[in-house]
Parts: C-alpha cells; structure tokens; sequence
C-alpha cells in the first residue's frame, strides 16, 4: 500500500486526524497549513508538514515509515535539520513518525537517543491505537490501513455509515468515502473499484441521519419535487442514478431527468 499518499490525502482532508494521533487538541488543525516539502539542494521530500500560523507555535514534520529501514532516524533528523536550515522561520518544531507496529521502528537510534526520549519526536502505533475510545472519522479510517483483510470490508462499510451519520457537507463525506474506497482498493486488490463503491450504496444510505432528516416518512413521502431536489445531494456522495431511484423510490429515467444540469 502507498501509505505516505493515503496518509497525505488523509491529513489534508482531515487535518484533526494528525493532531488526534499526538494526543493534542483537533482544534489546533484551523492555525496550520498541511503540504509534503521537497528540500531542493539535497532532493529530500519530507512526507508531510504542518506549519502553523503564529510564531510560539511547533511546526510538525510527519514521517510515516511501513518498511524496517535501519538508517530511517538519520535521514529523517537530516530532512528536518536541513529544513530548518534553509527556512527562514524560527518555530520550534516536533517530529512525528507513524509505524504500523513496533516491530517496523528497527532504525538506529544510538546517536539519536537524546532527540528519541524528549518531547521533540512523538513515534506513533497505529496497532495501538485500538486501545483509544474514540469516535474519530479520521482516526478510524487510519486505523482502516492496518485492518485484517478479513474484516475491512466490514469495518469501512461501518465507518462510511458513521461518516454519513455524523458530517452533513456532501463534500466531505465524498471524500471520506474515496479514502476508504483508495484503501480497500490497495488492501483488496482482488475486488474491482465498481464492486467497492457498490458497498457504500443504496442499502447503507437508508440507515443514516442524512436519508433519515430529507426522507422521514410522514414528512417527504409522497412528495416527489422534495425527492427531485435531493438528487444533486446524493449524486455528490458518488451514488449513482440506479442507487438514486432505489432509494428515493422513483423511476430512472426521471431521476435521469432530474440530474441534467438546468440551462
């Protein structure tokens, strides 16, 4: 799995995740600005970089390593003191490197201890991270990426449902829910990109709090201009026409019909 563009992808969609992760607040994501940073001079690309908005502020540097790598702490500490060197910013910084498990941080740490056993680097676990109750979006779609092939189908039909339940702005759910198809696709190579957005259809859509406010029976049933106006709404969440008629309980073509772009 390329783990650094899904982590990348996920720290921009929902940069709470990241700060969720080091156990500080999720509110500090509105004063930081995410991007992946290419030290030019020495070629170093830098997986992620949270720079904040006020000097008192850390700025974060986010490594994420999938692969034992015995020289991982010497090229990361010379990423970031590069960085530092050729910016002119003078925040303080923090180290974040994100391992599936312990058993992949086998990099040399002898010259780093110091740096290792302070508050500038934070290693996180994400096999650990089923100990922490949470009902995090972000943190259960990170924890999606070490999930037993067994059970992630599962699990991401569960947590697109709570995505749907919980967040209201189309947009964001779309995305949410193409990270999870991304993750599937690279976890499940065996199942077709068309067999993984059939998961989070029709079916699923009816248990949620979006179907359940536009929809609740006794107050849209029978009104069919309300069930029109719902389908750019629902065609923005990936559904497809098909899926639309189901739910909405209308004829395809109409639905076809209603999804034209107005003149």
């Amino acid at each position: 799995m390329k783990t650094d563009s899904i982590f990348y992808r996920i720290f921009q969609s929902i940069p709470t995740t990241f700060f969720e992760l080091i156990n500080q607040p999720p509110q500090l994501a509105s004063v930081y600005q995410f991007s992946s940073v290419e030290v030019k001079q020495l070629a170093f690309r830098i997986d992620g970089v949270f720079l904040p908005n006020a000097a008192e502020l850390p700025i974060y540097f986010a490594e994420v390593q999938f692969q034992p790598d015995k020289k991982f702490y010497s090229r990361l500490f010379t990423e970031i003191f590069n960085y530092l060197d050729k910016t002119e910013l003078t925040n303080n910084w923090r180290g974040v490197v994100i391992y599936p498990n312990r058993s992949i941080d086998t990099g040399d740490t002898e010259r780093y201890t110091e740096l290792l056993n302070s508050q500038r680097v934070t290693r996180v676990y994400l096999d650990e991270l089923s100990s922490i109750e949470t009902s995090s979006i972000g943190i259960e779609t990170v924890k999606l990426i070490i999930e037993p092939e067994s059970t992630a189908t599962t699990r991401a039909i569960e947590i697109v449902n709570s995505a749907r339940q919980q967040i209201l702005d189309v947009a964001t759910i779309k995305e949410i829910i193409q990270l999870i198809e991304t993750i599937l696709i690279y976890k499940l190579p065996r199942l077709t990109q068309e067999e993984i957005k059939t998961m989070f259809g029709a079916n699923e859509l009816k248990q949620t709090r979006f179907y359940q406010d536009v929809f609740a029976e006794g107050k849209q049933e029978g009104k069919q201009e309300a069930k029109l106006e719902t389908i750019p709404q629902l065609l923005g969440l990936g559904l497809s026409i098909e899926q639309i008629a189901q739910v909405l309980g209308l004829d395809e073509q109409l639905v076809r019909q209603a999804a034209q772009p107005k003149p």
